[in-house]
């Protein structure tokens, strides 16, 4: 069984992200980049359904310019066997991202294809519904616990009221769920051996998909810094406060 994993390049999550200047996008210069955290939960399943005898074979894809190669290269340290890198250096959306992605899977035809259930630059949550509705395979969200057999996937969903199990027919998609496993470290050993791992190099702009953005960023700025709590010497003042000041009661 072949398994697909996109992954993103975004900041590192321990870094705090700053805004440009002029309020256009976030800095990215001189900041440190890394693996998406959900991406890096999506190949820790895939390469343990590969130590189970499950999958055979585990490739990576990653949409960007040359430097999502060092993503890609962490992945085949993970344990991934192979890597594609899908160059360009637009900002893409969601649905520019899954139509180049739908193209990958048709061309590589993996039984199941795994990725994170969100990034945390964008935060959008879209890409791998969109995938699935792109390719017409049945989806599994918010992954808890994933188990492949007899041609089927059980994917224990997250939801509000709980946990959901849902069976697919492969071949099948699913996003993860943070809570799906502890991804591992790469040892120097696996670091070095994926030196020498394919990584193959494809440019969307020959793929045939309109990478043309439909969204436009006005304007980007930071949260609102928050003040401190004040202590109320009743419940009148406490109502007081909600009615006047913070306006959410009338």
């Amino acid at each position: 069984m072949k398994v697909l994993v996109p992954i993103k390049r975004v900041i590192d999550y321990n870094v705090k992200a700053r805004v440009k200047a002029d309020n256009s996008d976030v800095d990215l210069a001189n900041v440190k980049m890394a693996m998406n955290p959900f991406c890096e939960i999506a190949v820790e399943e895939a390469v343990r359904l590969k130590e189970k005898g499950i999958a055979t074979e585990v490739v990576v894809v990653s949409i960007g310019t040359k430097a999502c190669q060092e993503q890609l290269r962490t992945a085949l340290a993970l344990g991934a066997d192979s890597a594609i890198q899908i160059e360009t250096d637009l900002n893409l959306g969601s649905l520019q991202v899954a139509k180049l992605l739908q193209k990958v899977v048709e061309e590589i035809q993996p039984e199941l294809v795994i990725l994170g259930k969100q990034s945390i630059d964008s935060d959008n949550n879209q890409t791998g519904q969109m995938l699935a509705a792109l390719t017409n395979m049945p989806q599994g969200t918010f992954a808890s616990e994933v188990n492949v057999a007899d041609g089927k996937v059980a994917v224990t969903r997250e939801i509000d009221g709980g946990l959901q199990t849902v069976s697919l027919s492969l071949p099948a998609i699913v996003t993860t769920d943070l809570r799906l496993n502890e991804p591992r470290y790469a040892s120097l050993p696996n670091i070095m051996k994926a030196k020498r791992k394919p990584l193959e190099v494809k440019v969307a702009a020959d793929m045939g998909v309109d990478t043309t953005t439909k969204l436009n960023v006005l304007k980007v700025e930071e949260p609102a810094k928050r003040v401190a709590g004040v202590m109320v010497e009743s419940v009148i003042d406490l109502v007081e406060k909600l009615k006047n000041e913070a306006k959410v009661i009338a």
